[in-house]
């Protein structure tokens, strides 16, 4: 196959392995680690694929502290196996991106460094319970959004890593719109309180598909590639398409007064979120920020107990003989 066809001594700027690169990329192939990548490549998949891998991990935080104040022990079941689910999905994920020859704690110390980001979304406080209903329905919703079409990207491990993860985010995604549903049918204060957490994650979510399309410096690239498939204000159209009808359901107001139905284009119209605070908040002056990295240090100067002994019963283990047969 293509790992045949290119030699393993091609440079990076070799034009015919480029051009033989993209072809393979033209025809749907997957890529898989041990073949030729440009670098560019390889440097953006471990940018996106990091990134993920963080969202997933600092995604507990905002939901596992109201593991035990959950309503009923139902609730509390159903949101422990919800944190869990995120855990693994950080592990799938920082598994693809170690077959680009980053490691799992290269990636942690460049996040803890402020070298990488996680999605801004989780630098946003729950302050209710509905706000753990309005998370699985609108960041989970948003999420599943991105995420599906990235089971065809170009790079196997991650399209791999995708499918699982797609299967469970929709579980979480039915999990906060039950809850949303319970709220909105329950009391006046309960209503209100379904309102309240709508009105303060729907601008939030929205910035989750990132910023315009204008100013979205590796959209093309990633495109061209199929790292990505879909632009962010295609999908941020497609999420407010298939969202609006949801909130008309459960009888909440989306707190846009300008969300408009256009038959022209088949879709809503609706308003920008507010970019200036998307970039603040990617700069770490969220309401959150601070906190959630904080609690990445604590877990990783608390685990470095564990990696230290990992690591030398690893180098036991090589330095021991092999048993005879």
């Amino acid at each position: 196959m293509y790992a045949q066809m290119v030699k393993s001594e091609a440079t990076q700027d070799d034009p015919e392995a480029l051009a033989a690169f993209q072809a393979r990329i033209d025809a749907g192939e997957k890529i898989e680690p041990k073949e030729w990548m440009p670098e560019g490549y390889r440097k953006t998949l471990i940018r996106q694929i990091g990134q993920h891998a963080h969202s997933e991990i600092v995604g507990q935080l905002p939901e596992g502290n109201w593991i035990t104040r959950a309503p009923t022990l139902e609730r509390k079941a159903i949101l422990l196996a919800k944190v869990q689910d995120e855990a693994g999905h950080g592990l799938y994920l920082y598994c693809a991106a170690e077959t680009l020859g980053v490691s799992r704690d290269e990636l942690t110390e460049a996040l803890l460094a402020g070298k990488m980001k996680y999605s801004s979304i989780f630098n946003y406080p729950t302050l209710t319970w509905a706000d753990i209903g309005a998370v699985g329905w609108l960041v989970d919703g948003a999420a599943i959004m991105n995420q599906v079409p990235l089971q065809r990207t170009s790079f196997g491990p991650y399209s791999r890593a995708m499918i699982r993860i797609c299967k469970e985010e929709s579980f979480h995604q039915r999990q906060g719109f039950d809850i949303m549903r319970k709220m909105a049918n329950g009391t006046k204060a309960q209503r209100h309180m379904a309102q309240d957490a709508l009105n303060r994650f729907w601008y939030p979510s929205l910035m989750m598909f990132g910023p315009s399309d204008k100013d979205s410096v590796h959209s093309a690239q990633s495109m061209a590639w199929k790292i990505k498939m879909n632009t962010n204000d295609e999908l941020r159209q497609k999420f407010v398409d298939q969202t609006v009808p949801q909130a008309e359901y459960l009888g909440l107001t989306v707190p846009d007064p300008d969300l408009r139905w256009n038959a022209e284009k088949g879709g809503y119209d609706f308003s920008e979120p507010d970019w200036t605070e998307f970039f603040e908040v990617l700069k770490g002056n969220g309401p959150c920020n601070a906190e959630r990295l904080a609690a990445r240090q604590k877990a990783w100067d608390d685990g470095a107990w564990v990696r230290d002994g990992l690591m030398a019963h690893a180098a036991k283990q090589r330095s021991a003989p092999i048993a005879a047969e």
